[in-house]
């Protein structure tokens, strides 16, 4: 059967929607500064001031992951939920690969603003930029890697709480066109390690990634 040209982009799409790199892309946040506050409650503690740029220190010194992880989709639309698992890797400052391995094998690759997808031996490639509602959930999770204050300030309020040990930020869209689609990311760590991001959209379906352990060399 003869593909029609934007087939390809369409079934990127797909893929990219539901991820969680990707949900429309997890792996990395900006930490909003100029124009939005970075967890700038009035209640904010000084402590948890304190650890938040110290967690962005350590975030932005890190230069590579590679860890496993398990995602749980809830949709509506379905009765149970979906699970997968595979490996993550990174690699600073905008290489992010998600490889799936079950129960399907699907590997994703962003890279340069370019977004790969590979899956039953067939690949396809599309620019990110052709899928502007993605780049907020790109964004998110790159730049928290990053340690990047920059970039979510485009996109995100962002409410920091806890102990370096121990944190949690919220995300929640500043941008209108996005607020109809999500309504918050969280995002959970211990020091330089996220361990979950959760992605709520509008309609109420979730996809939560756990992250496990790091993959040997």
């Amino acid at each position: 059967m003869r593909r029609s040209p934007g087939a390809g982009r369409r079934e990127c799409g797909r893929a990219l929607r539901g991820s969680v790199f990707l949900s429309c892309a997890v792996l990395v946040g900006t930490l909003a500064v100029g124009g939005h506050s970075l967890g700038s409650s009035p209640a904010e503690s000084a402590d948890e001031s304190a650890a938040f740029d110290q967690l962005l220190k350590l975030l932005a010194e890190r230069r590579h992951d590679h860890v496993t992880f398990t995602e749980v989709q809830e949709l509506a639309i379905l009765d149970q939920p979906l699970h997968s698992s595979g490996e993550l890797l990174y690699d600073a400052p905008d290489r992010l690969e998600k490889r799936t391995l079950e129960p399907r094998v699907e590997d994703l690759v962003l890279e340069h603003g370019m977004l790969s997808v590979q899956r039953d031996h067939h690949r396809r490639s599309v620019a990110l930029h052709d899928f502007p509602q993605a780049v907020p959930f790109v964004e998110s999770l790159r730049a928290t890697l990053a340690g990047d204050r920059a970039a979510l300030a485009r996109y995100f309020a962002v409410q920091f709480s806890g102990t370096l040990g121990s944190w949690r930020l919220e995300l929640t869209p500043t941008d209108a066109a996005l607020k109809r689609s999500v309504q918050h990311i969280l995002i959970t760590g211990e020091t330089d390690r996220i361990r979950t991001v959760q992605i709520r959209q509008s309609d109420g379906d979730t996809s939560t990634l756990t992250i496990g352990r790091e993959v040997g060399p």
